[in-house]
């Protein structure tokens, strides 16, 4: 079975992935504010602002990411907002949104189910779930996220005048593109869920458990005794 790089090496990994694309969005917003485009440089400005975020975040909350999770959200966030936005690739792909939003599902049911594994195994909170609970929350969260996020979308549209709710089969109004992006986040939450569940109760070898020793490696504080 391959294994993980080490520690070092995938946090220079992660971090080089990162300067790259914000170099590439850097890039396109000097052309944009070259060519007039405000609407389009403030979009490519925020995805910049995103993908740097969890860097910032790591570092002012004092707790380590697994670099490859990392790159997982920062490659996500590149593809739905730079690529899928500003290059245009949901109105290119025809499957691009609903790739997107099957991954989106995933990651956030394994963000969810990393939260209430934390809590699960800090010796200082006296609490124990079973995996059938742990994976209910991470699949009930990925989905709340999900539909928080077709709320932005609206906002957006209503607001700022954008189109991130597109028309689909025949549906101009954007519901139907709406429902479809809520399916298919549902699928992805409902099989990083299942995953998790299978993770806790047969604990075999498998990405979503090198994922979890390293963030306890890493963040020793959190699950040490009180």
């Amino acid at each position: 079975m391959a294994t993980s790089p080490p520690p070092d090496l995938a946090d220079r990994i992660q971090r080089g992935v990162v300067w790259l694309l914000v170099a590439v969005m850097a890039i396109e917003a000097i052309v944009a504010g070259w060519l007039g485009r405000w609407l389009q440089l403030l979009v490519v400005l925020a995805v910049m602002g995103l993908t740097l975020a969890p860097l910032a975040l790591s570092r002012r909350f004092a707790v380590h990411v697994p670099p490859q999770f990392q790159v997982l959200v920062i490659a996500f966030v590149f593809a739905a907002l730079y690529l899928g936005e500003v290059r245009g690739y949901y109105t290119r792909y025809w499957w691009w949104d609903i790739a997107l939003h099957t991954s989106s599902g995933a990651l956030l049911g394994i963000l969810g189910f990393l939260l209430v594994y934390v809590l699960n195994e800090n010796r200082r909170i006296d609490l124990h779930l079973s995996p059938g609970f742990v994976a209910l929350f991470a699949f009930g969260f990925a989905l709340a996220a999900g539909a928080l996020w077709e709320i932005f979308e609206f906002s957006m549209d209503k607001l700022v005048g954008t189109r991130m709710q597109k028309p689909m089969l025949g549906d101009l109004s954007g519901l139907t593109d709406t429902m479809w992006d809520l399916i298919v986040d549902a699928l992805g939450a409902l099989l990083a869920a299942l995953y998790g569940w299978r993770y806790l109760r047969r604990g075999q070898r498998s990405l979503l458990r090198q994922l979890i020793e390293r963030f306890v490696s890493s963040n020793p504080r959190l699950f040490r005794r009180g």
